[in-house]
């Protein structure tokens, strides 16, 4: 596995002294940090030196935020942590459904975000397991993964899954039938030290379900089981 402190890490920030306070925490941790001001710039630096890793303020000048994390996530799959106002709840699920992985809300402590970075970037390392399952070949009603190639079929149709969206999906396959508590999820994808609420789980659930269901909103896969999680039926 990767070590974190070699990871890029780039701040789009418009507030200049929380910027740099994010900068100064995050060096100080090891990170190689990027600062943009602006939306524009972000992309700009983003396709200069791609980062490991974007931490995305929604407020910005010059571009809106979820303008430049739909336009990243056009082109690539570096996880986003997007930061928003506290009481902002519909930017944090528009964030995560234009391709968002996590998120972070205002005020926050630098614990707290360094802890979120590290959780992101680790799943990135974790993508192909090292216990062998990597070559495993996870099939369920309509869905087929190929997890050493991170490739994946619906009904014989290729189909592109960010990558916590594929994380889930495989946790799915791998315990077709079974009762997955949302905090197993949770634990399971996002890390034991994930901060967040269940949003961001519920926005994935949702993306998942467009791709393999042939009618989201009357599921016979990935059904929920109500007040407890979810489960997988391969049909």
């Amino acid at each position: 596995m990767a070590p974190d402190r070699a990871r890029r890490v780039l701040v789009v920030e418009d507030e200049e002294s929380l910027a740099e306070s994010i900068r100064y925490n995050l060096e100080r941790d090891g990170y190689s940090v990027e600062v943009a001001f602006d939306g524009r710039d972000a992309l700009r630096q983003a396709r200069t030196t791609p980062p490991d890793l974007v931490l995305l303020d929604l407020m910005l000048p010059e571009m809106a935020g979820l303008d430049v994390c739909r336009a990243l996530r056009s082109s690539s799959s570096v996880p986003i942590i997007i930061v928003t106002a506290k009481d902002a709840e519909a930017d944090i699920v528009a964030g995560l459904e234009v391709g968002a992985d996590d998120y972070v809300t205002k005020p926050f402590s630098m614990r707290e975000l360094i802890a979120r970075v590290s959780a992101n970037l680790r799943r990135v390392d974790m993508a192909v397991p090292a216990d062998g399952r990597g070559d495993e070949i996870l099939e369920g009603g309509r869905v087929r993964l190929d997890v050493s190639r991170h490739e994946a079929t619906v009904g014989g149709q290729a189909v592109d899954f960010r990558p916590k969206e594929y994380d889930l999906l495989a946790t799915f396959l791998r315990r077709p039938g079974r009762l997955l508590t949302r905090d197993y999820l949770i634990e399971e994808v996002w890390g034991p030290g994930y901060y967040g609420d269940m949003k961001t789980l519920d926005v994935h659930i949702r993306r998942i379900r467009n791709k393999i269901e042939e009618d989201p909103h009357r599921p016979v896969h990935l059904v929920t089981v109500r007040g407890l999680g979810y489960k997988y039926v391969n049909g």
